[in-house]
């Protein structure tokens, strides 16, 4: 019962899913203000969801430790993204919606997460100490699946469209799996680092939470996917009625689901980072980034060829420019073990310039 209990924070988000089968249809004909202020409140619930899949993802994670931990808690918020952005498109097809989430959530993963994180981390403790292996690893993985799948398509003719697809899903699944391997394998200890120990250091504050079963925090993790999937199909259908007609950026709502998804990572990664342990950042910033890019691809692409419409996966020019830019100063500021305020602050700012973009509908 008291583990009950402390999952009281799944309440609202299920009364909202109960409330929203029923106001749905009032609310979108309410107007738009009506819409949109529903859409809001549930992105809420939404994001109270994901916290309880994210700290459950968490507790398996320190039961299990790094690398196996961060890759508990990235897998759980792609699984969030790609569940919600599934929902999304099947209520209002986008062809170009996967694209822009998949860029917007690397943006978000990279720019910011791990620039405000480095940035606020480097103000606090100088510069913060991780194990240099592991940023380059993810760099060249992030560069070489976004090059596959979102810069060639660019170069393919529309009539051969499904054979670049299919060739894609076997590419990212063969990606993932050397980098699964040796994640959790004989190259683990590239996303490790060995923190000098202190004897007075206070215990993080999640460390209680390793008491719960693991069994309990598996039911929560599935039962919050399945409540967010829920929530995200009203979410889909207001959000979509409530801007039609205002003339926002088409990214708007590709924002939106990089934003939720990355919710419980971003307050996971400041932590890590406001307790000098820099290796946790990187490991979830990058791993993220990652993450999304090689598995959303694959289901993306498989959604296409089975209805036989593609997605426009290939970047638009500003998209491209972006994206090279960061990572190009992820290779450069990852690449001496240390981070610093400094190079927080470059990333952040790409993170702002982003935001700007896609306020301009670029």
């Amino acid at each position: 019962m008291s583990h009950l209990i402390r999952e009281k924070s799944l309440i609202l988000p299920l009364l909202l899913a109960i409330a929203s089968y029923f106001a749905e249809h009032d609310l979108l004909e309410g107007g738009r203000l009506a819409a949109l202020a529903g859409a809001a409140i549930l992105i809420g619930g939404i994001l109270l969801a994901s916290m309880r899949v994210a700290h459950h993802a968490e507790v398996l994670a320190h039961k299990v430790g790094d690398p196996y931990g961060t890759m508990i808690l990235t897998l759980s918020a792609v699984a969030v993204e790609v569940l919600i952005l599934a929902i999304m498109i099947e209520n209002e097809p986008s062809p170009t919606l996967a694209r822009d989430t998949i860029y917007a959530a690397v943006m978000l993963d990279i720019n910011g997460i791990l620039g405000l994180a480095a940035l606020i981390g480097g103000l606090r403790h100088g510069e913060q100490p991780y194990n240099d292996d592991s940023g380059k690893t993810y760099g060249v993985m992030i560069l070489t699946a976004m090059g596959i799948s979102m810069i060639v398509p660019e170069f393919v003719p529309d009539q051969q469209w499904h054979i670049y697809s299919a060739f894609t899903i076997a590419a990212m699944l063969a990606l993932y799996g050397v980098f699964l391997r040796m994640q959790v394998g004989q190259h683990s200890y590239f996303f490790s680092y060995a923190y000098p120990r202190r004897t007075n250091a206070p215990k993080p504050e999640s460390e209680p939470a390793q008491a719960e079963p693991i069994v309990i925090s598996v039911i929560v993790i599935l039962f919050g996917v399945a409540l967010i999937g829920a929530l995200a199909e009203f979410m889909s259908a207001l959000l979509t009625g409530g801007l039609k007609g205002t003339g926002a950026p088409p990214a708007i709502m590709a924002i939106v689901v990089a934003a939720i998804s990355a919710a419980p990572e971003i307050i996971t990664a400041l932590k890590a980072a406001l307790h000098n342990r820099m290796q946790a950042t990187v490991n979830i910033a990058m791993g993220a980034s990652l993450s999304t890019v090689i598995l959303t691809v694959p289901v993306m692409e498989a959604i296409a060829l089975y209805t036989g419409q593609p997605f426009i996966m290939a970047m638009s020019p500003a998209q491209t420019v972006m994206v090279t830019i960061t990572l190009i100063a992820a290779a450069i500021n990852l690449n001496d073990g240390e981070t610093n305020a400094i190079e927080g602050m470059t990333h952040f700012i790409l993170f702002l310039t982003f935001i700007m973009l896609s306020a301009l509908g670029l």
